[in-house]
């Protein structure tokens, strides 16, 4: 997959794994690593799904609705970049936090919701519930942090909360931030993130 690594300064923090939205590129979040650990590494990742030319980690059949079979494939197939990514570069393959926008994030749910230890934890900006009717795995021990929007027309509230329900059933930590910017990832969700960070890295 389409990546850019970059080795941090502390091998005590966990390495970012930055995934972004649709139609972006793996150059779009590495701002956000630096407002959230300035000192860890990073991998951010390229979807290897077009459509209509914009990049994006799986595909999808209409707006909001999931291409199943294809999310289950290119979830298992970011999970297997990550384990030969953390042997090529050298980071602890246990201790790694994603870090996603939109498509991003749902890629970075999914790995949860299919993939036992595939995280220690995740911020999620604007996710939608992966998949509905499935048996998530053990998730203890993970924290994840959701920024949502109150008035998102594409990630209704109630999406969040379900989603939110679904991590805690399977034992994960889960904390919700709300903003009113619709879809937007705006700065304060993004600062929000970050001081949630520093009490779970």
């Amino acid at each position: 997959m389409k990546h850019i690594y970059q080795e941090g300064t502390s091998h005590d923090s966990p390495t970012l794994l930055l995934l972004h939205g649709t139609g972006g590129t793996e150059n779009d979040l590495i701002p956000l690593a630096g407002l959230i650990d300035p000192n860890a590494s990073f991998l951010s990742v390229r979807g290897n799904v077009s459509e209509n030319g914009m990049p994006r980690f799986f595909r999808r059949l209409a707006e909001g609705v999931f291409d199943e079979e294809d999310l289950v494939f290119r979830t298992k197939e970011l999970n297997e970049f990550l384990n030969e990514a953390a042997e090529k570069y050298g980071f602890d393959r246990e201790n790694v936090f994603a870090v996603g926008y939109s498509n991003g994030a749902n890629i970075a749910g999914s790995l949860l919701f299919h993939h036992e230890n595939a995280l220690k934890g995740a911020i999620l900006h604007h996710p939608m519930v992966p998949r509905r009717g499935i048996d998530l795995p053990e998730l203890k021990g993970t924290s994840v942090f959701i920024g949502a929007g109150k008035n998102d027309p594409l990630c209704l509230p109630e999406e969040s909360i379900e989603l939110q329900k679904l991590l805690e059933e399977a034992g994960a930590s889960v904390d919700i931030h709300w903003e009113t910017n619709g879809h937007s990832l705006t700065q304060s969700e993004v600062q929000a993130a970050a001081n949630w960070y520093k009490t779970k890295a």
